[in-house]
């Protein structure tokens, strides 16, 4: 019956996500309409021509990026498209993290060749590991007591109340916090119950401990994925107050080890859940900011060259641009010298 369970739960999962991506694209038209507008500043009234209303200008460009079709956490606090959203950015985070290994490029191929090879070799000394504990009834109470930090039922009521309280006091980080802590923690729950019964690992206290393929839900570790996939959400949240991050870490390994001294799951469960819930953290902030950056270019200053032979005037523009689209150098209104600097924005 177990077995049935979370296979209907992650058949379930599955479907509900599909049905949110399938029902999100009868409203990527207007989306992203919105966003495009948003982009080349031309009104909605105006749909044939530019902003000036000379009707000359080209048909908007494609939105490049899948999720500015989609609402955004700090777009709006309404929860149907708030949820709308996060449903459809979870399908897209599924695809990206599970296609990940044929991504694999000079850059990050190391963080794949440690961690792999970190995890074979806790595996091959997993029984080792686990004698080495006293495994008195005394370890394993507590280990189980401690482990709950990690728990769902611990994680997501905290990440649930920041994001009421970032509505309550409109405070953005807080908003952003209990959404993409969500996204985090839906991401994180999906990947486990996938490989758990790809593995079917048995868990330390059951007949054939850590045989793979026996039935069992040991591989991954499923609070560990969920507490290192937040604490690293907000150590990157919180990046420059190193406090956040050392008490998230901290807490995250207190709730590792305690899994093992809770006899629940071997030392290589627990790294490899812990492994996969920073990098989904990290992924779900840095796809979050990646995001941003491309909606919103103020962020992305551009280099633009200002030339005028008739007039040997040389130089070049340092251009923030506001609207995410190429901006126009004939905007740029402030004159360069001979052989000069222009620093100029719009």
């Amino acid at each position: 019956m177990a077995k049935a369970a979370r296979w209907i739960i992650t058949l379930s999962t599955a479907a509900m996500l599909a049905n949110a991506a399938s029902a999100s694209d009868d409203i990527s038209a207007d989306s992203q309409g919105a966003t495009t507008q948003a982009q080349t500043g031309i009104d909605a009234t105006n749909p044939n021509g530019t902003a000036d209303g000379s009707g000359e200008g080209s048909p908007p460009p494609p939105v490049s990026d899948r999720r500015d079709r989609i609402f955004y956490p700090g777009d709006t606090e309404r929860p149907k498209p708030l949820l709308r959203k996060l449903f459809l950015n979870i399908v897209f985070d599924q695809e990206e993290i599970f296609t990940s290994p044929f991504h694999m490029n000079r850059h990050n191929a190391w963080e794949w060749l440690v961690s792999g090879a970190a995890t074979g070799g806790l595996i091959a000394a997993d029984r080792h590991i686990a004698d080495a504990f006293e495994n008195s009834r005394g370890q394993v109470r507590w280990g189980e007591r401690i482990s709950n930090i990690g728990a769902s039922y611990t994680v997501i009521p905290i990440v649930a109340g920041s994001y009421v309280y970032g509505a309550w006091r409109d405070n953005a980080k807080a908003r952003e916090i209990g959404v993409l802590g969500t996204e985090s923690l839906l991401d994180s729950l999906i990947v486990a119950g996938i490989l758990k019964e790809a593995a079917r690992r048995n868990r330390p206290d059951e007949k054939d401990p850590g045989e793979f393929w026996g039935g069992g839900t040991s591989f991954p570790s499923g609070h560990s994925i969920q507490v290192w996939s937040i604490a690293s959400l907000l150590a990157h949240e919180y990046k420059h107050q190193k406090i956040v991050g050392v008490t998230a870490y901290s807490l995250a390994g207190i709730v590792t080890a305690s899994r093992v001294a809770a006899r629940k799951h071997f030392a290589s469960d627990v790294f490899a859940g812990g492994t996969m819930g920073w990098f989904i953290g990290r992924y779900v902030y840095q796809t979050h900011m990646s995001h941003l950056a491309h909606k919103h270019a103020l962020l992305l200053p551009m280099i633009v060259p200002q030339l005028q032979p008739s007039q040997r005037h040389y130089g070049f523009a340092l251009v923030f641009g506001g609207t995410g689209t190429v901006p126009n150098v004939s905007r740029l209104t402030t004159p360069c010298g001979v052989a000069s600097t222009c620093l100029s924005s719009y």
